[in-house]
């Protein structure tokens, strides 16, 4: 059932992908500002949480709009290509989009859609 409903969801905002990615290199002045704090990573702050229970699901600050949000995670296995040795390998996913209204580092509201991966 989760394996359908991200498919729908997929293809259901497939439209909102492409035009936001064409747009971007256009309008880099106009970039949203991030949310305050986040994941600290050896030294640099990643302006994200986790999913969870009353953690933002956004990564832009002042913005009012629709957010997307699935944490995949699983294993598979990995074989080595020269000895033939299997491992297990672990992945997680955390994947966001936000469609919506925003103010921009200039302080104007904006209206666009970001992705996140």
């Amino acid at each position: 059932m989760g394996t359908t409903a991200g498919a729908t969801g997929a293809v259901l905002t497939s439209s909102l992908w492409w035009p936001a990615a064409a747009a971007a290199s256009e309008h880099v002045e106009r970039a949203p500002r991030p949310i305050p704090g986040g994941i600290d990573v050896g030294g640099t702050t990643f302006h994200v949480f986790l999913p969870g229970a009353g953690n933002e699901p956004s990564t832009i600050t002042d913005f009012k709009g629709l957010v997307g949000l699935a944490n995949i995670g699983g294993t598979g296995t990995g074989r080595d290509l020269t000895t033939g040795k299997t491992t297990t390998l672990v992945f997680d996913a955390d994947m966001r989009f936000m469609r919506g209204t925003f103010v921009d580092n200039d302080g104007h509201r904006r209206h666009g859609t970001f992705g996140f991966v």
